[in-house]
């Protein structure tokens, strides 16, 4: 690996901080962290990034659609099959905010749950 690939620069996501970090890859050090939870967020981000998927889903009867989200983060080399598995779901049309469409999304601990109307 040659040196710009074991620096990486990123702004922070965990808080409205958006503190600039920098993570030594081959380390797993952090600096530019104003708090704890950025030095967890620039290890994570190098080590195994995660996302929360949020998006909408067809219901079934109707030309309408309702918000979900998963509710954690899943590994971000998940997003794009997990959008392909979305574009096909189709939610019950009488679902209320809260209910898990899918359990165990995508093989991961996280639940696919209806987030709105």
């Amino acid at each position: 690996m040659n040196n710009n690939e074991t620096i990486r620069r990123f702004p922070c996501t965990v808080c409205p901080m958006g503190c600039e970090l920098t993570v030594d890859v081959d380390k797993l050090t952090v600096t530019g962290n104003g708090c704890p939870r950025g030095a967890a967020y620039g290890v994570a981000e190098v080590t195994h990034p995660t996302r929360t998927l949020t998006t909408t889903v067809a219901l079934r009867g109707c030309d309408r659609v309702v918000a979900v989200r998963t509710d954690k983060p899943i590994p971000k080399e998940l997003l794009l099959p997990a959008m392909d598995f979305v574009r096909d779901y189709v939610a019950p049309e009488n679902v209320q905010p809260g209910a898990v469409l899918v359990k165990g999304f995508m093989g991961t601990d996280a639940n696919l749950v209806v987030t709105g109307k």
